[in-house]
């Protein structure tokens, strides 16, 4: 009995869905709950997963083909879940092939015709003379492919322009000292790790350190709606991970009530699943205020973009030993320069140089966050 497989509903604002790779093909085996096809979107990739075991009969749509929500894209016939045995070989079949046709007769030109001929072939070699080379054969690796974009990495670029177009944005800088964080983890990750199962790194601290700098700053937790301004009173970080398929933002909900390892267990959890593709919509929905961390892979300094509606971004860098000058002597510490992109529309630079001095202060003396002073 055949068995439609339907395009599910994967989140609210989202009606229609890009197919992906299918991972059965029409005979194949399918057992119930495997995925068989993957559904992109704008916002997560989904796999589809089998609603009964049987064979897959009959797809309806090949990958790149657009399908909305609820639409029919293939057939499985149920069946007691043994696998279909392979096709037996079809047997060569002699047959004679056809002739091939005959050449065209030559007709002997007349001497008129070949003294006309004579010239255009001059005239045709001087032009092919005075033409550049052709380019050289796809082997010279001077080829190109076009591929068409994810669903994913189209908004990402819809996004990006978005927040470039229709906010005022600025950014400011500082530098952190991060010796006492360092020391911090170094004298309490094996006791960390023992206790809540994860190590303790540095995105729990600068979590932990935004939302005591949103609490002092509050327009930078804030968005522009129409002629308003909306203030939040709660704090839903975004933490810009690399996924499978681009850069995506998950969002930590009320972050200003979660302790360190509940921080560390969440972001643990999304870079996983953003690598595996396995993200909910409503996972990356909202957000009051995003960090994005470039210094994973090495990056010195930056200028994020902000993430529309919000107002703020938070840019990491790279840890490196610099020479600062310290109690009147230059010495060596570990060194991170930070950055904050802001909508200049409600947020003057006063106080994002007031935030990132915040920041600054809770990171160097992480004691602060305890006491919360």
């Amino acid at each position: 009995m055949p068995v439609e497989l339907v395009v599910p509903s994967v989140g609210e604002s989202i009606t229609e869905v890009e197919i992906g790779d299918w991972l059965k093909r029409e005979g194949e085996h399918v057992d119930q709950d495997e995925p068989v096809v993957v559904l992109e979107t704008e916002k997560v990739t989904v796999e589809l997963p089998a609603p009964a075991s049987g064979t897959i009969r009959n797809l309806l749509k090949h990958k790149g083909d657009k399908a909305s929500v609820g639409d029919v894209i293939g057939y499985l016939e149920e069946g007691n879940g043994a696998k279909p045995s392979k096709p037996a070989k079809k047997e060569k079949v002699s047959r004679t092939e056809p002739p091939p046709p005959a050449p065209p007769p030559v007709v002997a030109a007349s001497p008129a015709k070949s003294h006309v001929s004579h010239k255009q072939g001059e005239e045709e070699a001087k032009e092919a003379a005075s033409k550049p080379p052709l380019t050289m054969p796809a082997t010279s690796g001077r080829d190109e492919e076009a591929v068409p974009m994810t669903p994913i990495r189209r908004r990402i670029a819809e996004r990006l322009v978005e927040a470039q177009q229709n906010a005022a944005l600025l950014t400011t800088f500082n530098q952190i000292d991060m010796s006492e964080v360092l020391a911090l983890r170094k004298k309490h990750q094996d006791a960390f790790q023992s206790k809540y199962g994860i190590k303790v790194g540095f995105m729990s601290f600068f979590v932990k350190a935004s939302v005591e700098a949103l609490k002092l700053v509050p327009q930078i937790n804030a968005e522009v709606r129409g002629h308003d301004i909306v203030y939040r009173n709660y704090y839903d970080i975004g933490i810009a991970v690399g996924g499978g398929k681009g850069l995506v933002v998950p969002i930590i909900r009320n972050a200003e009530r979660l302790s360190f390892a509940e921080i560390e267990k969440a972001i643990a959890e999304y870079a996983r699943r953003a690598l595996e593709n396995k993200l909910k919509v409503e996972e990356l929905q909202g957000g009051t205020f995003t960090i994005s961390n470039g210094g994973i892979y090495g990056s010195m300094l930056s200028t994020p973009i902000v993430n529309p509606p919000q107002s703020g971004v938070l840019g990491l860098h790279a840890i490196e030993d610099r020479p600062i000058a310290l109690n009147g002597q230059v010495v060596i510490r570990p060194m991170m320069y930070v950055a904050l992109t802001y909508d200049h529309r409600i947020v003057d630079g006063r106080e994002a140089v007031t935030f990132l001095k915040r920041i600054k202060e809770v990171i160097e003396e992480p004691a602060r966050l305890m006491l919360e002073v």
